[in-house]
């Protein structure tokens, strides 16, 4: 038999409702959405909330209230703008229900020219690039079918062994468009991959404990070029039934900023 042909995005808008397709689809729960989606769909909708050009997208908080449903969902959003910035609140609705919500801190770009002799980064770049990895990312205990992990984004691992324990670091690129007919925005691109940071360094087994995240806090000190974006995590638990991960973002050229998630435990 001939496997039917994937969507041609993650969401599209009809009737100013979002619509998820399949690959919107999460690794704990098949009518749920993985985080990275509606991430990456709030990143959009904030930039877009820009009445002008030459705003960037600093920060973005994401709550996730409830699992997303793969079903048509509503955004419900005010600004508070400002000469040099702009935040923007978004509420994500299944129905009469509250979902998500996304605080977006936005900054006007300007030029600035600055000293030669700034204080390295941490880690400059993060090797090896894109284009010099070969295997995928293979995350054990995931499950099978279309999904948001295994068909939306081409992945490369990058450090450490996914198979085990610990921390990783791993290229992510969209595959295809995240919202039908609209360009992939740098943003976008970070929002997506920002959220798979507590499954690339995970701890605890994927067959004996859920791990799934309550938010995920983007933070960008400069919009990422190209298509790869890269992410360094670690993860810490606690027995108490709480976690964290800590992101570092990359592209092809060094850093762009760091993600955190806050992780709620549980055992199967």
């Amino acid at each position: 038999m001939t496997a039917a042909p994937l969507p041609r995005a993650v969401f599209s808008r009809v009737d100013e409702l979002w619509h998820p397709s399949e690959l919107a689809r999460g690794p704990w729960d098949p009518r749920a959405q993985h985080g990275g989606a509606p991430s990456a769909l709030l990143a959009h909708v904030a930039e877009s909330a820009m009445p002008e050009p030459g705003w960037q997208l600093a920060r973005l908080s994401v709550e996730l209230i409830r699992p997303v449903p793969l079903a048509p969902l509503a955004t419900r959003c005010s600004t508070q703008a400002a000469r040099s910035t702009s935040r923007v609140t978004i509420d994500l609705l299944a129905g009469e229900t509250l979902v998500a919500r996304a605080h977006a801190l936005m900054l006007r770009s300007q030029a600035l020219t600055l000293p030669s002799d700034l204080p390295a980064a941490i880690a400059p770049r993060l090797l090896p690039l894109p284009r010099d990895c070969s295997e995928p990312l293979r995350i054990p205990g995931l499950p099978d079918g279309v999904s948001f992990h295994a068909d939306a984004l081409q992945t490369f691992a990058a450090q450490g062994d996914a198979a085990r324990p610990g921390p990783g670091a791993a290229w992510f690129r969209l595959a295809l468009p995240l919202v039908d007919g609209i360009p992939n925005s740098p943003a976008m691109r970070a929002a997506a991959a920002a959220d798979f940071g507590n499954g690339l360094s995970w701890v605890l087994p994927i067959d004996g404990f859920l791990f799934s995240n309550a938010d995920l806090s983007l933070h960008l000190h400069r919009p990422p070029e190209g298509e790869w974006i890269g992410l360094n995590a670690e993860t810490l638990v606690d027995a108490g039934g709480a976690g964290t991960t800590l992101s570092r973002l990359y592209d092809e050229q060094g850093p762009i900023g760091v993600a955190v998630q806050t992780l709620v435990l549980r055992a199967r």
